[in-house]
């Protein structure tokens, strides 16, 4: 009759220990999917974060392209606009000159042929100081449209990164 008592108390210490095995396991199990499911989570995450910043960098990247490209054809057409103008300055030149060659030659008296020549350095001289100001206006306004959409591009970019890091 003893045999059963001992039987009975090591049935149920194994009964008692299959169960905290089945709770331990339970319990790693639970707590390794908790894990498992944070850690997917997270990973998630960061890819679509990863995703959106490669994204982002792609767009700012398209956008400075389309910036410059835009900037050198407004560069391109100020420099004909003034290239035209300095050959406008020197074909006026080369008329002026040639209209006071002629002149010279008509002239009777010294006296006309320094009035001719001074007339000409006078009126040569302000043609090159007024058509010099408008080339260098040119030039400048020719230089800002230019650089207007490069501008216009870097705001955009740093107002987007500041947004970004605010959030």
């Amino acid at each position: 009759m003893t045999s059963k008592p001992k039987t009975a108390r090591a049935d149920f210490r194994i009964a008692a220990g299959k169960e905290t095995v089945g709770q331990a396991v339970k319990a790693s199990t639970e707590t390794y999917e908790q894990a498992f499911n944070m850690t997917k989570d997270q990973v998630e995450k960061a890819s679509q974060s990863l995703i959106k910043g490669y994204d982002d960098l792609t767009e700012i990247t398209q956008k400075n392209v389309e910036a410059f490209v835009k900037a050198g054809n407004l560069w391109a057409k100020g420099a004909e606009t003034i290239g035209k103008a300095y050959f406008n300055l020197a074909q006026v030149s080369a008329e002026a000159g040639v209209e006071v060659a002629q002149a010279m030659f008509a002239a009777k008296t010294l006296k006309d042929v320094v009035d001719v020549q001074s007339g000409y350095a006078k009126a040569s001289m302000d043609t090159i100081v007024a058509e010099g100001k408008k080339i260098n206006d040119m030039t400048i306004k020719v230089a800002n449209e230019a650089f207007e959409p490069i501008q216009v591009q870097v705001n955009q970019a740093i107002e987007k990164v500041l947004k970004q890091t605010a959030a």
